[in-house]
This record gives structure tokens, sequence and C-alpha cells, in this order.
């Protein structure tokens, strides 16, 4: 059994749902799971004692939390020396074009360029639109994207675009990285 600290940066709160969802596999195969906010650490926070990382960011304007950045940075050394995974959630995975689809890619290699992190597995989950969540002026801009995109535009509710079996593969290939180690 393995300890992995899955952390985590959320907006609207998608990437904490994802996150959960991670934790959730690696427990059920066997593994401890810790879940972190990487916005609100426990003041005893230490970075040792974790066999295994998962990292988890939104973007929202072009570009992750910084906080999430911050925290890969300053503890990019333990990262790479367990088994790491980072995943990237973006309302531009959503859409499913190629065009989109890279984006999401180049956006995730940039924060890894960023950072200076190396991990052993990455991945881009489709976001949601949380319309409940945003202010008129997001709100007003989300409606504009997604209709420019095919996306949802009915305001009085939100849509999820995660693709919860992807969410699994991706925690069950992680486990499998755990277990090889």
């Amino acid at each position: 059994m393995a300890r992995v600290a899955v952390v985590y940066g959320t907006t609207e709160g998608q990437t904490a749902a994802i996150a959960e969802r991670v934790a959730g596999v690696l427990s059920d195969a066997g593994h401890d799971p810790v879940l972190l906010h990487a916005a609100h650490l426990p003041a005893a926070f230490s970075p040792d004692g974790y066999d295994g990382w998962v990292v988890g960011a939104s973007v929202h304007y072009g570009r992750h939390q910084r906080y999430v950045a911050r925290f890969v940075r300053d503890h990019v050394a333990t990262l790479d020396r367990v088994p790491s995974a980072f995943f990237s959630v973006s309302l531009t995975a959503a859409t499913g074009t190629p065009e989109a689809d890279a984006t999401a890619r180049e956006l995730l290699d940039g924060f890894l360029t960023e950072t200076g992190w190396t991990p052993d597995l990455t991945a881009v989950f489709p976001g949601a639109l949380k319309y409940s969540e945003y202010g008129l002026l997001t709100r007003f801009v989300m409606k504009r994207i997604a209709r420019k995109h095919g996306g949802g535009t009915d305001a009085s509710r939100d849509y999820e675009y995660t693709e919860w079996d992807a969410v699994e593969r991706f925690a069950a290939e992680f486990a499998g990285l755990l277990t090889e180690r």
C-alpha cells in the first residue's frame, strides 16, 4: 500500500471532484490517498512521507492556478523522486476537436515547462461550465465562448463535460505505477 498525496487547485469545484474520484480509485486499489487543496495546506504539511503524488489544476483564462504552479515548483525535487502524475482540467478539451485537444495539451505542457516537473503520467480532462458559480461578467464571457464552440449556453443550469471513465482509467494507470515501483 502506498501513501499518495492528491493535491489540487480548483475554482468552481470540478477539479476537486476529479481529485476526489482519483483518490477513490486509488483507495479501491489498496492505496492510502490524502486529498490536499494546494491553496489550503495544513499548517504541519510536509512533502515527506508520500510514496506518490497526483497533482491537478484547472485552466482559467489560458493558465493553470498560480498557487498550484508555485506548489509544484516548491516541491519539484520531491515530485520527481517518486511516481507522480499531473492532470489538467480544461473546458477547451470539451469540444473534442483536434485543434482544441492540441491547445489543451499545449497548456499542460506549458505548465510542466514553467514548473520544471517531469511527471510519469499526464492527462487532460474536459471540465464543466458552472454558470451557477460565475459572476455576471464571467457568465457573459463563458456564454460567448460556449456559443462559439457549441457548448451549453443556458445560464440557468451547469454543464458537466468531464469523462469520468477516462478519469478512472488515469487513476488506475497511476495505481499500477505505484505497484511497479
